[in-house]
């Protein structure tokens, strides 16, 4: 019930992070995880599709250690939706958390 509530949350993380650099998978699961999410590879991966299907992310590939591994950045889009949104978070947090 509680993830149905931070899935927004976790989809602007993620935004935030892939518009400073490239980032994949396991690594935002473990950053995630720094921040208190629990995500397993079975809801980050079909949220990482999505954001990318949406227009919001693009994927990239890179050989490393003999594998192929996927980088997600953030688009223009992406960079738009982030922008507009950070506002709205902002005042979310004072009116939630500070009462203001």
């Amino acid at each position: 019930m509680i993830q149905t509530f931070l899935q927004g949350f976790i989809k602007i993380h993620i935004l935030h992070h892939a518009a400073e650099e490239p980032v994949y998978g396991l690594w935002i699961i473990e950053e995630l995880a720094e921040h208190g999410y629990k995500l397993s590879p079975g809801t980050l991966y079909p949220l990482l599709h999505s954001l990318d299907k949406e227009g919001y992310l693009k994927q990239t590939e890179k050989l490393v250690e003999g594998k192929i591994r996927k980088y997600y950045s953030t688009t223009a889009k992406g960079r738009k939706v982030l922008a507009e949104v950070k506002p709205k978070i902002k005042e979310l947090v004072e009116e939630v958390v500070f009462n203001r």
